[in-house]
């Protein structure tokens, strides 16, 4: 497992002689909204099903999702995280070799790593804007049986067309592909670019998380959907039990109001794109850092003159946790990433990041 998923708050709060309250955690990949109003009241009134073992195949919670997205429930999965889904995988459908188009999750590799598949990454170019690069992509599926695509990708927040990735679907039937759509939902016309609602593809599985977008992380639920004879595959791995009771209870909850889902996900989008825009005006033009422009409220920086470790030491000086992104597959020790929260949050960022470079600047 790589070390360093996300920032850690109770160790800068440590090193800091600080209430980890203090901290402004700003390296991890969540609503800025918070969940919806309802959500926690939820939570307490329902907290006594925590008494009672949930349903073994979580079917309440599996059956919202597909009533919202017009699928067959047979074609679903509900699972503690699209974690689980992830290790579940490339052992489920028996593949031999895997490709990773990133740099990416790292998740993807790990995965294989641990069941001891073969797996090789498309590096997405720096040049590019870390564009996936469509075409080695698929020259690479042509010997492959399992291909992972997060979209948009994390930590980049490169968004690649449908219409690209229909095509590399199409053109590979015999190869089985996994498209991540974790933070799909902080996109505009979400609804149009997801893959979720198509069963045409036999060699498709698609993943959705609840953590991002609702801010849940900690009940962990996510979904598999796809192919059926894909699902029924991994339906030969899951185990009963897999979500717990509160969490089931959440999601049941949140899919029989429907209504209340896109304008959810409007009201977020909205929040990003303004804030996105003021925390790039307040960071203004400021030398030794590019930021790359991508659609999803997180963003991806390189570094000038600076390595990512001692930046984010620096920042973290000003009690403010940033996602040192040097562990991740294809990118250099100089790339960093920050997740968009508060205004406050956001300004207290850009002010402090601009005082890092000049700092730095001056030491010269």
């Amino acid at each position: 497992m790589i070390q360093g998923h996300g920032g850690n708050k109770k160790e800068l709060a440590g090193h800091l002689c600080c209430p980890v309250e203090d901290i402004i955690d700003m390296s991890s990949n969540l609503n800025p909204l918070g969940p919806p109003d309802n959500i926690h009241a939820l939570i307490l009134e329902k907290l006594g099903s925590i008494h009672s073992l949930p349903e073994p195949d979580a079917f309440a919670m599996r059956a919202g999702f597909a009533r919202y997205y017009k699928i067959d429930p047979s074609q679903v999965i509900a699972g503690n995280g699209t974690t689980f889904f992830i290790y579940t995988i490339p052992k489920a459908i028996g593949a031999k070799r895997v490709v990773i188009a990133g740099p990416t999750y790292s998740d993807y590799m790990d995965a294989c790593a641990m069941h001891g598949i073969e797996a090789v990454q498309c590096l997405a170019e720096r040049s590019r804007n870390f564009q996936v690069d469509i075409d080695r992509l698929s020259d690479l599926a042509d010997a492959a049986d399992l291909v992972f695509l997060c979209n948009p990708n994390n930590p980049t927040g490169a968004l690649t067309p449908r219409d690209k990735i229909a095509r590399l679907i199409e053109k590979h039937p015999n190869t089985c592909f996994v498209v991540d759509e974790s933070y799909l939902p902080f996109v505009d016309d979400a609804r149009a670019l997801s893959f979720v609602s198509d069963t045409r593809y036999s060699n498709l599985l698609v993943l959705s998380s609840m953590s991002k977008i609702f801010r849940i992380p900690g009940l962990r639920t996510g979904f598999l959907s796809g192919g059926k004879a894909l699902i029924d595959k991994v339906m030969g791995y899951y185990q009963p039990w897999s979500v717990n009771s509160l969490a089931q209870e959440v999601i049941t909850d949140i899919f029989a109001n429907p209504d209340a889902i896109e304008p959810f996900y409007e009201q977020t989008r909205n929040y990003i794109k303004t804030e996105k825009e003021i925390f790039v005006q307040a960071l203004g033009k400021i030398s030794g850092i590019r930021l790359f422009d991508a659609p999803p409220y997180f963003i991806l920086a390189e570094l000038e003159k600076m390595r990512a470790l001692d930046f984010c030491r620096a920042i973290g000086e000003d009690k403010i946790l940033i996602r040192d992104c040097s562990n991740f597959s294809g990118l250099s020790d100089q790339f960093v990433r920050f997740s968009l929260k508060t205004r406050e949050a956001n300004l207290a960022l850009a002010r402090s990041i601009q005082k890092v470079l000049a700092g730095k600047d001056n030491h010269e």
